[in-house]
């Protein structure tokens, strides 16, 4: 007898997945700059493309993944007390893109290119402006602020491409409700046509 798996443990395995995925990739990422390019003023992360394929797969959950990748940059960088409540906090302003969601359709998203490396430059965009707030809120100066748009600039365009890629994998940027009715619904139209 085969055991199937809760719409819940499907979830868990999903995020638990996408959170390995996460701290591993920004981990390395973080360690090969510091290490091989540390005289370079920029950055690249996976945070927002891997937060913005989780926002679209499960809406809210995907602030784990948020806060994670805020934690995973901190400490592969050795940051400071005040630098993990600035990533963290500030990675939670991308849920801010569920209004995207809301306001286009998740559909509408995944099905146009241009709408799914929009929802990924904005969700990147959200994160990094919750950075510059929260470093301003705790009395950075207005050019420090600014500089998590700037030294961020690069990852814009990997967002746009991972997202960009994960549009054409079937199932992976679709919001998980929808994907697994719509894979029962072939299966069962499949075992109709027998």
């Amino acid at each position: 007898m085969k055991r199937q798996l809760s719409f819940a443990q499907y979830r868990g395995i999903d995020l638990t997945l996408f959170a390995l995925i996460l701290l591993i990739s920004e981990t390395l990422i973080v360690k090969a700059s510091t290490r091989w390019f540390s005289d370079q003023l920029y950055t690249v992360s996976v945070v927002g493309a891997v937060t913005a394929i989780v926002l679209m797969r499960w809406g809210g959950w995907a602030a784990i993944h948020a806060v994670l990748g805020g934690l995973a940059f901190c400490f592969a960088s050795h940051g400071s007390g005040q630098q993990y409540l600035i990533y963290c906090a500030g990675n939670l302003f991308s849920l801010l893109s569920l209004l995207f969601i809301r306001i286009f359709g998740g559909e509408k998203i995944r099905s146009d290119a241009l709408f799914s490396m929009g929802f990924g430059i904005v969700t990147l965009l959200l994160m990094q402006l919750g950075r510059a707030l929260m470093a301003l809120a705790l009395g950075n100066s207005l050019s420090g602020c600014l500089a998590f748009f700037t030294t961020d600039a690069l990852s814009l365009l990997f967002v746009g491409v991972i997202l960009w890629i994960a549009r054409r994998l079937d199932g992976v940027f679709e919001n998980q409700k929808h994907y697994l009715l719509r894979v029962h619904e072939e299966a069962e139209e499949e075992k109709g046509g027998y």
